[in-house]
């Protein structure tokens, strides 16, 4: 490490933008009113979700497979979340595409249902309920992937919406579809019968013992959807099992950070990610807009992480290892839920000693005060405060090149600190006035900081 006294006074920077409340004991601000279900994620949620994995087609011995190996491998970290994405629904799911009239298996009322032969254990009415037990008997908590709306083969039989008297066609809106998925129809929440129509759905789904929604179609655009987004989370609350709800896909405007607060637990910041540079680098400046709102409760999401085996098995991350390690220290310096993508049944051990860090994970779940400093082309810069006081300072190089990255320690409240390799798992010695690292093209550092 290169240790240097300052001698030009802070860094320039345009801006600090401050972030979350600390938690752990640590809040120094007043906490705004938040409805109580926010409470249901104190933390970034942390698990699994099948879609990078394996698209639409993942079957039920597939999920048990995936599940036995997180259990083991994954749940002693933090890693607790276990979701079945997009089309479970779907008997012939294929790939990352979708069949362009499909037949989904629902009940009399419209509500999706397992597909049988992908989900045997869900014959006979049972649903996903012995699959959420037997995950839930492994510790891991159970989710599901809904698209938003109403299934269109509903809407073709009519089908009567449950306690009500009024029926699909009444309370669809043929207008409202999802641009890339053709398996629903928006609802139209002015009509009779129309939240009675999302209270069966969540009903349906605390029946079988979910325990997160990962809710598709919500985000883009935000406020033509707003009154699906409520009325999402009034079902929630009326179902009677607590349920994590997440919104997907698209970028949620920041400016509307108070309502999605209030209404879920987790929202997406951007359109899908996966494992190109562009798109990650992309994130710094969406991770930097919306690090006011973090913590609360409330978490913007930068989407799951693709590493490993990806895509049906067809290719290994296209992330490089310093990538990778700026891709971990960025969502763990920002608080973005950590929900890994890739094939767990194919878990190297670089992969996994990636996402197993616990010095690492601890920035993610335990700082507060998370925010990014400009600094200059090439380089970004975030710090946060850990339980105890300390700093946690995370240095970006964004270029191609090795290149040093430094930061004055006074804009930290520091004069002089012992500093700590997080990745490193090691203490490299003391920085006086400022810290500089080498780190290499695309390449990233995480350190904690204590006065000296």
């Amino acid at each position: 490490m290169v240790v240097k006294r300052g001698s030009g006074g802070a860094v320039s920077r345009r801006s600090v933008l401050r972030g979350g409340v600390a938690i752990g004991g640590l809040a120094t601000l007043p906490e705004p009113a938040i409805a109580a279900p926010a409470r249901l994620a104190p933390r970034p949620p942390m698990g699994w979700n099948s879609w990078n994995s394996f698209a639409t087609t993942i079957t039920e011995a597939q999920v048990r497979e995936t599940a036995a190996i997180m259990a083991r491998k994954l749940l002693p970290f933090g890693y607790d979340v276990f979701t079945v994405d997009i089309q479970w629904y779907e008997p012939e799911a294929k790939s990352y595409s979708y069949n362009a009239h499909p037949v989904p298996t629902i009940d009399g009322h419209g509500r999706l249902l397992p597909a049988p032969n992908r989900f045997p254990s869900s014959a006979g009415g049972k649903g996903f309920a012995p699959l959420a037990t037997d995950l839930h008997a492994l510790g891991l908590k159970f989710g599901v992937h809904l698209m938003r709306g109403i299934p269109r083969l509903a809407v073709e039989r009519d089908l009567p919406v449950l306690g009500t008297r009024t029926s699909a066609r009444r309370i669809a809106d043929t207008n409202s579809v999802c641009p890339w998925n053709p398996d629903m129809y928006g609802v139209d929440m002015r009509q009779p019968g129309a939240q009675a129509y999302y209270d069966g759905v969540f009903r349906l789904l605390a029946e079988w013992g979910v325990d997160f929604v990962k809710m598709d179609d919500m985000s883009r655009p935000y406020d033509a959807h707003a009154a699906e987004i409520e009325a999402a989370h009034r079902a929630i609350a009326r179902c009677g099992r607590p349920m994590i709800l997440s919104l997907s896909p698209g970028e949620t405007p920041v400016v509307r950070a108070d309502h999605v607060r209030r209404h879920a637990q987790m929202w997406r910041i951007s359109d899908d990610f996966w494992d190109e540079w562009s798109m990650l680098e992309a994130q710094f400046t969406r991770l930097e807009n919306w690090s006011p709102h973090i913590g609360r409760g409330g978490w913007p999401d930068a989407d799951m992480l693709p590493l490993g085996k990806l895509a049906l098995g067809a290719r290994d991350t296209r992330f490089t290892p310093a990538e990778q390690r700026t891709l971990m220290t960025l969502w763990a310096i920002a608080r973005s839920p950590l929900i890994m993508g890739g094939d767990l049944r194919h878990l190297d051990a670089d992969t996994l000693a990636l996402l197993t860090n616990r010095e690492v994970l601890a920035v993610n779940q335990a700082s507060s005060d998370n925010r990014p400093y400009f600094v200059a082309d090439g380089t970004r810069i975030w710090s946060a405060r850990a339980p105890d006081g300390a700093q946690f300072l995370a240095l970006f190089n964004t270029g191609k090149a090795l290149r040093q990255i430094g930061f004055d320690l006074a804009p930290l409240g520091l004069a002089t600190a012992r500093v700590r390799d997080l990745w490193a798992g090691s203490d490299i010695g003391v920085a006086r006035g400022r810290i500089e690292q080498t780190l290499p093209g695309h390449g990233a550092g995480l350190y904690r900081l204590t006065p000296a």
